[in-house]
């Protein structure tokens, strides 16, 4: 059977009914749906993003913009060109972004994350997560872990999805970081292209929907 991403059960929920069943008979088959909107799509700002996250270099954001702008210039296919352009435009929101907002004050260290660790198991679903940084850190004498996931998706999230990969990310750090405490300020998944974010206190005290399970349950309900 298929590993799901967030993705995945947001496409699942925005289909009808007849629709969602060929979802999950095509699940069960393990096929691949042709999406346009996956992670390669957005490598170029979803990767010059988290490096910029952990480096706090700013510089290479305008790097990658500058690259991008000479292959865009190149380019002779719309769609490359496209691709281009709305990498570039992401990028130019974050040039001069501050991204102490989603670190602690204290000193973090960024931990290493294991691809054996991605698959979480949700409700019987191993749903697939592979946040950008684990990162930990030391407030009142307490070992204290948070995470950040930077998502990209065609026209964006809506505030309840994003929330989704903010559930999914604390259900990883639950799982394979016991030796810490999980501080929920500071697990957080974002929309790099709307900039909206979501952490997991704003999920504890119902500020934004909890809505996977929920779903979850529906799939398992028509396999």
């Amino acid at each position: 059977m298929k590993k799901l991403s967030i993705k995945d059960v947001i496409e699942f929920r925005n289909k009808s009914n007849q629709s969602k069943k060929s979802f999950v008979r095509n699940m069960k088959l393990d096929k691949k749906a042709n999406q346009n909107s996956g992670g390669d799509y957005w490598i170029s700002s979803l990767s010059a993003i988290s490096n910029s996250f952990k480096s706090n270099d700013l510089q290479l954001i305008a790097n990658k913009k500058f690259e991008l702008e000479e292959k865009y210039k190149k380019a002779e296919y719309f769609r490359t060109k496209d691709m281009y352009k709305r990498n570039m435009d992401i990028l130019r929101s974050y040039e001069n972004y501050n991204f102490e907002k989603w670190k602690p004050s204290q000193e973090i260290t960024f931990l290493k994350k294991y691809k054996e660790n991605s698959i979480i198991s949700v409700r019987g679903l191993e749903v697939k997560v592979t946040p950008n940084h684990v990162f930990s850190f030391k407030r009142n004498g307490v070992n204290e872990i948070g995470a950040i996931w930077f998502i990209a998706k065609l026209n964006g999230l809506r505030i309840d999805e994003l929330g989704m990969f903010t559930d999914i990310l604390h259900r990883y750090l639950k799982t394979h970081f016991k030796n810490y405490q999980l501080n929920p300020m500071y697990c957080i998944a974002v929309d790099i292209n709307s900039n909206y974010d979501v952490n997991y206190s704003e999920l504890e005290k119902a500020e934004v929907p909890s809505i996977l399970t929920s779903i979850i349950e529906e799939i398992n309900m028509m396999l």
